[in-house]
């Protein structure tokens, strides 16, 4: 009697632990449990830890509720202004109702994978391609829109998007280098004309002190020939200026010419002594008259004859001298 409850006993027991060990299931504190009893949805959702169902009557499905970060395959696309270009992005997401991502959608990772592609194709189609360089915070912000909206509904939160890289063909990059070097060509084109410019202006008051001050040009040629020799040359080239020139053509007209050399003043300028003796001079002394000139007499040979019907001249004279 006593053999036998020892073994019903030790049956018991092992189908307790087989039942313990068929119902026990353990949740991971980043997962939530989803119990389906003969195929409909409790409402309880099991929480992290050890936990307990009704084998063959329940059926538990974990869901991990970590951010999942999901690479968007590159897509191919026509932007705004007719430029092709190749676009790629990435998507953080989480989910938020373990019981609506299991119930409402299939596979709520693919589901979301083909709305991020879908969603991105239409980003580049409404966008330029500067928006895509260079406005890329707002264009992320419109593609979390899209994508959040029905994921809301499937019990997943979109959490970012960013939009990773942009190829463009080549040719479209060559334009590009080819811009960017004119607008850099342009900006240095421009500073250098300012920088003329305010060297102009401060070349110009310089000239202005110094045409009020003559000294101070030759100490400033002064200076430039001792900045030249200092670095040693074998030959030194001595400047000469041309206002030193004009300085020297004004003290001079302001001196006056020689005495005994002053001329006469007149509307064009002064006279010298001998453009006055010719006009103190009488008509005939200035201007001699040219002896004139007879032209010789024609030959008889070179004489032209009588005229027909008329008779000759006598003794053979014909208007004009003989010949001996």
């Amino acid at each position: 009697m006593l053999d036998e409850l020892l073994a019903v006993g030790a049956a018991t027991g092992a189908a307790a632990v087989v039942y313990v060990a068929a119902a026990a299931r353990v949740v991971r504190q980043y997962e939530r449990g989803v119990v389906f009893r003969l195929g409909r949805l409790r409402e309880d959702i099991r929480g992290p830890g050890f936990t307990m169902i009704v084998p063959g009557v329940d059926k538990l499905r974990k869901v991990n509720m970590q951010i999942v970060t999901m690479p968007v395959p590159a897509q191919d696309g026509i932007t705004r202004d007719n430029v092709t270009v190749r676009v790629d992005a990435v998507i953080y997401f989480k989910v938020m109702d373990a019981a609506d991502a299991v119930v409402r959608v299939e596979d709520y990772r693919f589901a979301v994978s083909q709305m991020a592609q879908t969603s991105l194709r239409s980003i580049i189609g409404k966008s330029d391609l500067d928006d895509l360089l260079s406005n890329r915070e707002k264009l992320n912000q419109g593609l979390e829109l899209m994508l959040d909206s029905p994921a809301v509904g499937w019990g997943v939160s979109i959490d970012r998007v960013e939009i990773k890289d942009v190829s463009l063909p080549e040719t479209m990059k060559r334009s590009m280098a080819r811009q960017a070097e004119a607008d850099r060509e342009r900006r240095a084109r421009v500073i250098n004309a300012d920088a003329e410019l305010q060297a102009s202006k401060k070349l110009a008051e310089a000239a202005g002190v110094m045409s009020d001050q003559p000294a101070a040009l030759q100490l400033r040629l002064l200076q430039t020939v001792v900045a030249v020799a200092a670095e040693k040359n074998s030959t030194l080239v001595l400047p000469f200026p041309v206002e030193l020139l004009r300085f020297l053509e004004r003290a001079a007209q302001q001196q006056g010419p020689p005495p005994g050399q002053e001329g006469e003043r007149t509307p064009d300028g002064p006279k010298s002594p001998e453009t006055r003796a010719a006009v103190a001079q009488p008509p005939e002394a200035q201007a001699p008259e040219a002896p004139t000139f007879e032209p010789p007499l024609p030959l008889a040979d070179d004489a032209p004859g009588p005229a027909p019907g008329q008779p000759p001249a006598a003794g053979g004279r014909a208007g004009g001298v003989t010949r001996s």
